[in-house]
């Protein structure tokens, strides 16, 4: 059984509309959801773990559509960096040099998640391991 079969429908519809209204506040109302059950909603890990795939999902497209874009706006800093104005020709190098650095970063930051997962999972799998009854 996954999250969203363990939600009731009225959590479905919380977070639906959490999900298109402008505040809690208004989401709880239009759900009839008082707000301190939306609270003690947010401690329960089914819901929480719905409620951040539906938050995910409707981040995807958009995501997409901007990584798209950027090979066009790569395309627009490199054509003036040749622009003849020195203005936008330094801008647009110091745009790309700070997108450099924070690309390097962030690709570091993903390797050191990954490599600390992995250390986690090896770990769950000893700790597994050792935790099972001798036979």
């Amino acid at each position: 059984m996954n999250s969203s079969e363990k939600l009731s429908a009225k959590q479905s519809n919380l977070i639906a509309l959490l999900l298109t209204e402008r505040t809690i506040d208004e989401a709880c109302k239009k759900a009839k959801v008082s707000v301190s059950t939306y609270w003690r909603w947010m401690q329960d890990q089914d819901f929480l773990d719905q409620y951040g795939s539906a938050r995910h999902g409707i981040l995807e497209n958009p995501v997409a559509k901007l990584q798209s874009l950027s090979f066009q706006a790569i395309e627009t800093h490199e054509r003036n960096l040749n622009c003849e104005n020195p203005s936008v020709e330094i801008r647009c190098a110091t745009i790309i040099l700070e997108q450099s650095v924070k690309g390097i970063e962030v690709l570091g930051l993903q390797n050191r998640v990954e490599y600390l997962e992995s250390v986690l999972k090896s770990i769950e799998e000893h700790n597994a391991q050792v935790s099972e009854p001798s036979r």
